[in-house]
């Protein structure tokens, strides 16, 4: 399937918001792989597919994904919108046929990231949060890191801009996104 069938069914299963959304993580995980010297269309792919679970209600995710036998913890559970990113990769096999490992594990950690993040990985979560149509405190600086400094040291900040976000909130923080941030810290000590 191409990217542009991808997008017809992408369009006809979410809220036009949520397509437009979407539509800003690919080109800016277009942008941000031209940059970093991934593959682009890998990026797009994945980009444009990133929240292709949120055709499902907030309050149906732990169903779907029980039904597809996928690994659910306990802050999964406390906060079943962080479980559109694994389903994601789920929808992405069956309604889009992508089969490509690099692109469901870049839709799979687009949320909350994890330990070995490729650059890919790292794009398409970094896309998500600075894509046209994201609006917070702190992401103009964020977007101009994007452009100016390295991979690592932009990803540093946006899980910083992430985890104060959470805490703001009361929420508990995911290990994964913990284990993301200091993987990178203890690569740069050595």
């Amino acid at each position: 399937m191409d990217i542009n069938q991808m997008q017809t069914i992408l369009q006809s299963n979410l809220k036009p918001n949520r397509y437009a959304h979407c539509l800003g993580v690919m080109d800016t995980a277009i942008i941000l792989a031209k940059r970093f010297g991934v593959d682009e269309e890998q990026a797009a792919i994945a980009g444009l597919l990133h929240d292709c679970a949120r055709e499902f209600a907030t309050e149906d995710l732990i169903a779907e994904c029980e039904k597809r036998h996928l690994y659910i913890t306990d802050i999964d559970r406390q906060l079943p919108i962080l479980m559109h990113a694994p389903l994601g990769t789920a929808i992405a096999k069956e309604k889009y046929d992508v089969h490509d490992t690099a692109i469901l594990k870049a839709i799979a950690s687009h949320t909350v990231g994890g330990a070995n993040m490729s650059k890919l990985d790292k794009i398409v979560y970094l896309a998500d949060m600075i894509e046209p149509h994201r609006k917070f405190e702190g992401l103009d600086k964020l977007r101009k890191q994007a452009m100016t400094q390295d991979l690592d040291t932009v990803m540093i900040s946006a899980f910083d801009q992430s985890i104060l976000f959470i805490m703001r909130k009361g929420h508990t923080i995911h290990p994964y996104t913990v284990a993301a941030r200091n993987e990178i810290l203890l690569q740069r000590e050595l």
